[in-house]
């Protein structure tokens, strides 16, 4: 796929998206989260190049919503939508779903909104969703105890590019890689040439391994799974909770993670716990060693009564002797008691398997008093623990990491099958909380029946249900507050819902596919002469673009208010008549629709949101229009309400006025 022949896509985005370990697969996913991973790539420009993508995909080049209005009802059922998702990735993902010119785009997003709808969107699931993101990667990871060697430079360029998170030296001889191992705790040689050479230290002849880096770098893997763990256990809950196939053995992942520390170590094995707090209690092990050895020496001392003859003290004196000499006479055995304790208490403090033997070296045989530790011997020990600890622990991750390496690509469908559930659970929500049903798509026009617009502000079940049909051109009368421009938001928000492929809030409805939706708000005030003179122009633009290849349905919320009433219905007539010639769908609210209709050369269909009367103040309206009738206007309605009301004379005055209407 050539990026650069996506819209929106130019050179430096190119660049950037290449970057990605599989911009194509990417694209064609509509994976925003994932174009979002790309330098300098916002989530909203990362949709808008998944939806460039999908365009050229279904060869759809089309721009249904055409207007200002129509954008915003697209934005608002977008938002209706988003507003039910649990993460920010199936919000994001959302708005590559647009009202699209194409059949096939709009009947694959049909075909997954069928089955979307048949989801249960349960708490237990949507509680799962909310531990769900998109896996990330580990960033500046180091390894700093074990290095790369090599004797060639172009080996050494390979090494550094392969493995970026441990040092690459380039050596010359068996020396210089003496000298590596003391520094490092393991040295792997990448050059077979050093085979048999006989070296000191963890010095490992690994040729291969640049083709394996997991074997040299299994901290690569760990820290995958380390930084995404809590995601992929949320995923597999996910996925248990709303029965879903999983890609792999929920259990053994489970089980894999559970022996994976959050900073990348390994934990739960028995031996490297040993080993690892053998490394960090020495000290204090020793500390304790010593004193219960010098306990057990000062309770003995206590306990006897120790004589020396004169003679003997003074041979003592002269040869210099001290307390030492004194305890290796009188008290040797108790000394051997004591230091025997004090071994035995190192060795059992910190669990010593392997490396008894030096620690028994720790407290020596000659008398002292009080006992001390040979810190020579300490440090032996604890170089030696360590070691072994390294040595289980690298061992314990090279067999964590072969088990969860194998889990990988399936771990990325786990994790995109739950987030891409969350975008069909939010389609199911919205098809319940709006009482939607999925539109027949085809004929021309439109029908709906039991349409309820969830764009009012009052709650939706306190909307009245709205019945209405249209082919052809036709002209909407009402009185105000009746509901006209409700009902052009409800249209247009079908006709964008349909062409999106998604339910539409309604019991029944049909909308002929179009090419351009032209929804023209009401203007506030009259215009001026070169805001009107555009305004012309762009119907005299649009009635011409009209044709049987590209259909166009176009709403306008009372235009007359462009100019004078006089020349405003002059002006919708000849647009309507226009627009009647080339077959288009089209529905004109207007309080002219009398004096249009009388304008007009052809016959123009009238409809009308009837008032059945005022009560309390209040207009008693069927918000349905009724096919063929010019509805009646507020004023007719209240001056009819006083002349049924009045006494005779005064009802004569206002029976006159009636008569006018």
């Amino acid at each position: 796929m050539e990026l650069t022949s996506i819209p929106g896509v130019g050179e430096k985005t190119a660049d950037a998206l290449q970057d990605l370990d599989d911009p194509e697969g990417a694209l064609e996913r509509g994976d925003v989260a994932a174009l979002a991973r790309a330098s300098g790539i916002s989530p909203g420009r990362a949709a808008r190049i998944a939806r460039g993508a999908i365009r050229r995909n279904y060869d759809d080049a089309g721009n249904i919503t055409a207007t200002p209005p129509a954008r915003n009802i697209y934005q608002e059922a977008l938002s209706l939508l988003q507003e039910r998702t649990v993460t920010d990735y199936a919000s994001q993902r959302l708005e590559t779903l647009y009202p699209s010119a194409a059949r096939t785009r709009i009947e694959d997003v049909r075909e997954r909104t069928r089955t979307a709808m048949e989801r249960d969107p349960s708490p237990a699931v949507r509680d799962a969703l909310a531990g769900v993101e998109p896996l990330s990667e580990p960033t500046d990871l180091r390894i700093r105890d074990r290095c790369l060697a090599t004797r060639d430079a172009e080996t050494y360029a390979k090494a550094r590019e392969a493995i970026p998170e441990v040092s690459v030296e380039l050596v010359e001889d068996a020396r210089t890689l003496s000298e590596l191992a003391r520094g490092y705790a393991t040295v792997v040689v990448l050059d077979e040439s050093f085979a048999g050479t006989d070296l000191e230290g963890d010095v490992r002849i690994e040729p291969d391994a640049l083709d394996d880096p997991s074997s040299v770098v299994p901290e690569r893997t760990l820290a995958f799974f380390a930084q995404n763990r809590d995601t992929l256990q949320a995923a597999a809950r996910v996925h248990r909770q709303a029965g879903l196939d999983a890609p792999c053995d929920l259990g053994a992942l489970e089980s894999a993670l559970s022996r994976l520390d959050t900073d990348g170590e390994v934990r739960g094995d028995e031996e490297l716990d040993r080993l690892t707090d053998a490394v960090n209690d020495i000290d204090a092990a020793v500390s304790e060693a010593e004193r219960v050895a010098n306990d057990h020496l000062r309770e003995a001392i206590e306990e006897r009564d120790v004589t020396i003859e004169g003679t003997d003290l003074l041979s003592l004196v002269e040869r210099g002797a001290g307390v030492d000499s004194l305890l290796q006479r009188e008290l040797a055995d108790e000394y051997d008691a004591a230091v025997a304790a004090a071994r035995e208490t190192l060795v059992e403090t910190l669990g010593l398997r392997d490396t008894k033997s030096i620690a028994r070296r720790a407290f020596g045989d000659e008398p002292t008093y009080p006992v001390e530790h040979d810190e020579s011997v300490i440090n032996r020990l604890r170089t030696e623990l360590t070691a072994a600890r390294d040595r289980r622990a690298t061992e314990q991750k090279h067999e964590l990491a072969a088990d969860l390496a194998g889990m990988r690509e399936d771990c990325e469908q786990l994790v995109e099958r739950a987030l891409e559930l969350d975008v069909d659970l939010a389609i199911a929500r919205f098809a319940a909380d709006f009482d939607c049903t999925m539109p027949a798509l085809g004929g021309e026009g439109f029908a709906i029946e039991g349409a309820r617009s969830p764009l009012l502000d009052v709650p939706f079940e306190a909307v009245e249900p709205v019945d209405y049909e249209v082919t052809g051109v036709t002209l909407l009368s009402g009185v105000n507050s009746g509901g006209k421009t409700s009902i052009l938001d409800l249209v247009a928000l079908v006709v964008v819902l349909t062409h999106m492929g998604l339910p539409v809030p309604a019991e029944r409805a049909r909308v002929g596919r179009v090419a351009e939706l032209q929804y023209y708000a009401k203007t506030q005030g009259t215009l001026d002469a070169g805001a009107f003179e555009s305004t012309l122009r762009e119907f005299g633009e649009l009635t011409t673009s009209v044709s049987e290849d590209r259909p166009v349905l176009v709403l306008v919320d009372e235009l007359e208010s462009i100019t004078e009433p006089g020349a405003s219905a002059n002006i919708m007539a000849g647009i309507l008549e226009a627009l009647a010639d080339r077959d288009a769908t089209a529905v004109f609210v207007s309080h002219l629709a009398s004096e249009i209709r009388e304008t007009a050369a052809t016959d123009i269909a009238v409809d009308g949101i009837a008032a059945e009367g005022i009560e309390d103040g209040e207009l008693l309206v069927d918000r349905s229009p009724v096919k063929g009738q010019l509805a009646r206007s507020t004023p007719e309605l209240i001056v009819e309400k006083l002349a049924d009301e009045e006494a005779d004379e005064d009802a004569a005055f206002y029976q006159s006025l009636l008569e006018k209407f």
